[in-house]
């Protein structure tokens, strides 16, 4: 039986990965974190305050983290270095954040799986967006979120805007940085892509990823709603995966 700690657990996601995990005859929720439910059961499991709480007085293999920004890389590299598993749900993190937190998770002789988002059509989305870019010379991606998204791009469209340029870095007749006007109105650069955020009611979580060949265009998108169940079959497929690992595996694509 594989023991699972959720961090976030009374989050819009963590509560529905919490349940999930729950509900499942392979896993057993033996812990929970959230502040507001410190002191009290979550799904039937006890709550701490933090992740050092946890850590310190339930035992679970596996830390599945749905927190904040703030928190998650301290939380990550805190459950490591107690020799602990973990999938990371939270978005934010930079290239130089998880390149520590490899490092960290190798020399422990662990694993950690994080996705910029565990929907399996996301991950799809990402697979099919890397196969255009090692043959389309140009891309570039739009993100969509809700107006109180507090990170820009999400995690989802950094992820992969960064897998892409690993790919290959996309053509432009203009340098995104040296054009005439506002240069800033040609969007971010994330590892030489070009990403665009839109912050409007109506969206959770979309991103398109855009592609041209001469006169032909390629037009790939993930779009959800707001319900969080999407995200648990693929967050407890990390779970699973995740004692197979050693070291960071970034994108849940990569897991299929």
């Amino acid at each position: 039986m594989l023991r699972i700690c959720v961090s976030g657990a009374t989050g819009h996601t963590g509560g529905a990965v919490a349940a999930a995990v729950a509900a499942t005859d392979d896993m057993a929720l033996v812990a929970t974190v959230a502040r507001r439910a410190a002191g009290t059961e979550v799904e039937g499991a006890p709550c701490f305050a933090g992740v050092g709480a946890a850590l310190a007085e339930a035992d679970f293999d596996v830390l599945i983290d749905y927190t904040a920004l703030s928190v998650v890389k301290a939380n990550t590299l805190d459950a490591l270095a107690a020799g602990r598993r973990v999938v990371v749900g939270t978005s934010g993190l930079t290239a130089a954040d998880y390149a520590e937190i490899d490092a960290a998770a190798r020399n422990a002789g662990l694993g950690v799986v994080a996705s910029g988002n565990f929907a399996l059509t996301a991950a799809l989305m990402t697979r099919f967006s890397l196969m255009a870019a090692e043959y389309l010379d140009w891309f570039e991606i739009v993100d969509y979120s809700r107006p109180s998204k507090t990170d820009a791009p999400t995690g989802t469209a950094r992820e992969l805007a960064e897998r892409m340029g690993d790919v290959k870095r996309p053509r432009y007749e203009v340098d995104p940085a040296t054009v005439a006007g506002e240069p800033g109105l040609r969007g971010g650069t994330i590892n030489g892509v070009q990403v665009h955020s839109l912050r409007l009611p109506s969206y959770a979580a979309t991103v398109t990823s855009q592609f041209a060949l001469g006169n032909s265009r390629l037009t790939l998108t993930h779009d959800a709603g707001m319900d969080p169940t999407i995200y648990a079959p693929g967050t407890l497929l990390a779970a699973r995966k995740v004692r197979e690992i050693t070291g960071l595996v970034r994108g849940l694509d990569r897991l299929l």
